[in-house]
């Protein structure tokens, strides 16, 4: 007869791969040295780490999982809805290349820190991914990346463009131009195109993404000499922006810069256009979407922002993944967070192939940090020594509805 001593055995994983405390307390039974070596191999297995618990870390037979967290319901799901067609079209391509097989598992953070959060949680506890791809939204990140940090598991960001994303920690990447690289290049070509003297600016102030694109274009207009006559702010989810652009209409400014998301900058562009202002506005990263241009309409065209994605460049890479969107979304045009979206998937697949395992989180965030070179769908890419990419942009007017070249 055996007593073992349960005090010692103190936690397990209860089906959701949570750990659970176990009362203290002996049982007797008769068991072989072999039973009681398998219950302490169990019990050694419990344990947390780098790597996501798998019978093989090799396991070249098994499909990666990455976890996704994005935008895909509510007022920004139109980021979600693209970076998830984006990540479906990169995941048929590199599963028919047989050289690594993933599996993705979404995860809907509707714009929202707890979403966010909760969704890291399920996904690194419960799903057992080896990395993740999202959240959709900066201040998302500022949530969930510390989670996933704290984990040792990779996550990626392919819209989360705020400034400080990659300072959560070593595990956490993006590949998307961050805002302080970005948005100096659309504000200093919109001030030799046009001259400008006089600038009026307005930002969403509950959002840290636009609180940092605002911060952006603010110290990139006092380093050119450019005055702010005036600061206007607003909410996400704001609808009427009558009071602050009757303000700066009466200001006469040279150009109007915008820090918000598609929906809240479509409106206010379509309000300064009813009221008379017809000087060129300069955003930020949400006005890369093309539902920016669906809901302005015409009031649309003379906006300015700076992408590292531009379907017009005559590129056999970018026009095949044209072609091959529109065929898989009936004739639909990908856009920066497509694009952004797929080159992620294909980074980790990278990864993954030179790691050589689909469970060894360790092995694959240390093979993330090493990419250099590769060549997107955005054009050429690498990390630099923070997990910043390191990319160019370009600074991109709207014409008659369409995304165009400032020259």
């Amino acid at each position: 007869m055996t007593n073992i001593n349960l005090s010692i055995i103190k936690h397990k994983h209860n089906k959701d791969g949570v750990f659970v405390t176990m009362k203290k307390g002996f049982i007797k039974k008769w068991v072989t040295g072999l039973t009681i070596g398998a219950l302490l191999l169990t019990t050694a297995g419990c344990g947390g780490g780098g790597t996501a618990p798998a019978a093989n870390n090799d396991s070249k037979g098994e499909a990666a999982k990455i976890g996704v967290i994005a935008y895909l319901t509510g007022g920004g799901a139109a980021y979600g809805t693209a970076i998830k067609e984006g990540l479906d079209l990169a995941k048929d391509e590199i599963n028919a290349q047989g050289k690594v097989q993933i599996e993705l598992i979404y995860t809907d953070s509707r714009g929202e820190k707890t979403e966010a959060i909760n969704a890291a949680n399920k996904l690194i506890n419960k799903d057992n991914v080896v990395g993740i791809i999202g959240p959709t939204l900066s201040g998302e990140m500022f949530a969930a990346g510390p989670i996933a940090n704290q984990a040792g598991v990779p996550i990626m960001g392919t819209s989360t463009t705020a400034e400080g994303i990659p300072a959560l920690g070593d595990f956490v990447f993006r590949n998307a131009l961050p805002e302080f690289l970005a948005v100096p290049q659309a504000v200093e070509k919109a001030i030799s195109t046009y001259d400008l003297k006089k600038v009026a600016v307005m930002y969403s102030n509950n959002n840290d993404w636009a609180v940092s694109g605002y911060k952006t274009i603010e110290s990139t207009l006092k380093k050119n000499g450019v005055e702010i006559i005036a600061t206007e702010t607003f909410a996400d989810k704001d609808t009427d922006y009558s009071a602050q652009l009757t303000k700066i209409a009466s200001l006469k400014p040279d150009a109007v810069m915008v820090s918000s998301l598609y929906q809240e900058a479509a409106l206010v562009l379509k309000k300064a256009r009813e009221i008379g202002i017809t000087v060129p506005f300069v955003g930020t990263n949400g006005f890369n979407s093309p539902e920016l241009i669906k809901i302005a309409g015409p009031a649309a065209d003379g906006a300015i922002v700076a992408s590292p994605w531009f379907p017009g460049k005559a590129d056999e890479k970018v026009q095949k993944f044209i072609a091959d969107y529109k065929a898989k979304y009936n004739n639909k045009v990908p856009d920066q967070f497509a694009a952004q979206a797929y080159d992620a998937l294909y980074l980790y697949a990278s990864a993954l192939e030179q790691a050589g395992t689909t469970t060894d989180r360790q092995k694959l965030r240390d093979a993330i940090a090493t990419i250099k070179d590769f060549q997107g769908v955005t054009g050429k890419f690498a990390f630099d020594e923070n997990r910043e990419p390191v990319m160019n942009a370009t600074v991109l007017i709207i014409k008659d509805g369409q995304f165009t070249e400032l020259k």
